[in-house]
C-alpha cells in the first residue's frame, strides 16, 4: 500500500485502499461497532486520532464508491508491526476484501522495513483464528502481560 489511493477488483467490487481521514471516523465507529470490534474500555475517536497523529502508523480503509467497505489499524514500534480493527462491512465479508487489507497492511509495513507482523485475537474467536491462518499466519503461544496507564 502506496500512500495514495490504490484501486483494486475483489469480488465485483472496485475497492479504493487509501488512508483514513477526518470524514471517515463516524463511518469507522460504526463499521468496527457492526463488526464487535469496540470495546467499553477502548474510546474508538481516540484509538483513530492516535493512530493517524504519527509517521508510525495509520489507518487504511477500502471503498466500494461511497461505501465503506472495511479497515485496518497498522502501525509498528520500530522491531515489529502491529495490526488492529480490521473490519469488513458485515454484508460484504467473505469476498476477500479481507484478505486485500491484510496485504495493504504487510506491504505498508514492508515499506517502512518492518520485519515481522503480530496481531493479537481473543482465543475463543474460531472464525478471525481461521481467518488468519489461511492467510498464512502462524499461532504463537505467548503470555502477554499489559499494564493500563490511562487509569482505566
Amino acid at each position: 500500500m502506496t500512500d495514495t489511493a490504490t484501486p483494486e477488483a475483489v469480488a465485483g467490487l472496485q475497492l479504493n485502499l487509501t488512508h483514513a481521514e477526518d470524514a471517515d471516523t463516524a463511518g469507522l465507529i460504526v463499521l468496527w461497532d457492526r463488526c464487535g470490534l469496540i470495546r467499553p474500555w477502548n474510546d474508538p475517536h481516540a484509538d483513530i486520532a492516535l493512530a493517524r497523529r504519527g509517521p508510525h502508523s495509520t489507518i487504511l480503509v477500502a471503498k466500494d464508491g461511497a461505501t465503506l467497505a472495511g479497515s485496518v489499524m497498522v502501525g509498528h514500534d520500530g522491531h515489529r508491526g502491529w495490526v488492529y480493527y480490521l473490519s469488513v462491512e458485515p454484508a460484504m465479508q467473505g469476498r476477500g476484501i479481507g484478505r486485500v487489507l491484510v496485504r495493504a497492511a504487510e506491504d505498508w509495513l514492508r515499506a517502512r522495513a518492518v520485519p515481522k507482523l503480530m496481531l493479537l485475537v481473543r482465543p475463543e474467536n474460531e472464525k478471525v483464528r481461521g481467518f488468519y491462518q489461511a492467510a498464512g499466519y502462524d499461532e504463537e503461544p505467548r503470555i502477554v502481560f499489559s499494564r493500563r496507564l490511562d487509569g482505566k
